[in-house]
């Protein structure tokens, strides 16, 4: 889920519509709905939805959201944050009139001609050693000291202008190492493992989540989640195996990913290879099982309740109500659920493009890597943004 996380392969490839309206409006692309518009609404339990979103009620107080571009503004949810951190409710009767009270569902309009869509993502658990060892060869790496942030205002003539990291040279900002270069070793004898894994394979998806629980062989179980990246456009190896008639467009998911890095060891570097982005790590605690790693909304993300959309278009912590009756793997029936936007990722583009965060472990990412499938979005709108829209 970078930048809180690693990027999806299984991407859409759709772009943020910048609607041309004026600064600090509501965006066109919300049309107002009553709640029982909302297919399934009054199914779902929105008390798991309320403890997620009180999570974000609560770390507002230590820093504010910045307002997304389709004029959703932080501002506007203080009277809910307020309540949310005073109020518990006790059901989910309780919970569903809280949401109804604040807010006001409205459509998210998808690009011209292109449906919303919805993926998923998870937290991998994986077996680590904290040392090296004939069994424990392929390492996770902390942020190397010479890599820096680029930006406009330090970026040199010429260099990319995608790039948000790079690598800092006497003679200046240059681009930083690539995946192939640093799993040659351009960054060996640094001291930059935080811990050995097994598989090259099962590295990858960790870089491609963002995050991972490590069961250590020492006994302990810790977590790594995203510090930075490479900086190079990231290529998913499902597109790259699709394009080669390796796998059908229509059947690429992890499994079948997996499955043919399983099928084909002497082509893991070459397909690899191709996305050169590459992700550091820094280590963080896991402090409640049930939760996953805190992300881009820096507060725990919730299973099953926490969305990661597009943080340039739309403002952490807006509920969603997600409308997706053709998935069915989270819990075999149709997907309509209220969830919270909590994090973000570069595949993540566009107002009508969400990811699903599945939870930990090898269950979550059985649904996780299934995941793509069309849905409607309801951004939950503030009530006093509706009434400011329409006075």
């Amino acid at each position: 889920m970078p930048p809180a996380g690693g990027q999806r392969f299984w991407d859409s490839g759709m772009h943020g519509n910048k609607d041309g309206r004026a600064q600090g409006s509501l965006s066109p692309l919300f049309t107002a709905k009553a709640f029982d518009d909302l297919p399934g609404w009054g199914d779902d339990d929105h008390l798991a939805a309320f403890a997620a979103f009180r999570r974000s009620a609560v770390h507002v107080l230590t820093k504010p959201y910045r307002s997304g571009a389709l004029g959703v503004d932080f501002g506007a949810f203080a009277a809910s944050y307020a309540e949310a951190r005073s109020v518990s409710p006790a059901n989910r009767s309780q919970a569903r009139g809280f949401f109804e009270r604040h807010f006001v569902p409205a459509l998210v309009a998808a690009e011209t001609g292109v449906a919303g869509l919805v993926t998923g993502f998870y937290e991998p658990e994986v077996e680590a050693s904290p040392v090296r060892t004939d069994g424990f060869t392929v390492p996770l790496l902390s942020r190397p000291a010479d890599l820096i942030d680029i930006d406009d205002a330090n970026r040199p003539p010429g260099m990319d202008p995608d790039l948000a990291f790079a690598r800092r040279t006497p003679e200046g900002p240059l681009e930083y190492f690539d995946r192939g270069a640093i799993e040659c070793g351009a960054l060996a004898g640094q001291g930059l493992e935080i811990a050995w894994l097994t598989e090259k394979v099962d590295a990858f998806f960790i870089h491609v989540q963002g995050a991972a629980r490590l069961q250590m062989t020492d006994g302990r179980l810790c977590r790594v989640t995203y510090a930075a990246k490479s900086g190079q456009r990231f290529t998913g190896p499902g597109k790259i195996l699709s394009e080669m008639g390796e796998i059908p467009l229509e059947k690429v998911t992890m499994q079948s990913i997996r499955a043919w890095f399983k099928a084909h060891p002497s082509r893991i570097d070459e397909i690899l290879w191709q996305n050169r982005s590459y992700i550091f790590f820094r280590e963080a605690a896991v402090d409640d099982a049930a939760l996953g790693p805190i992300a881009a909304a820096k507060v725990p993300l919730t299973p099953g309740r926490a969305i990661a959309v597009d943080r340039l278009l739309h403002t952490f912590g807006t509920p969603f109500y997600i409308d997706a009756p053709t998935l069915t793997a989270f819990d075999e029936k149709p997907f309509r659920r209220l969830m919270i936007a909590q994090d973000t990722g570069s595949a993540i583009t566009g107002p009508a493009r969400g990811d699903l965060f599945a939870g930990s472990g090898d269950a979550a990412g059985e649904i996780a890597g299934v995941v793509r499938n069309p849905a409607d979005f309801y951004a939950l709108l503030p009530r006093g943004l509706i009434s400011e829209a329409n006075p």
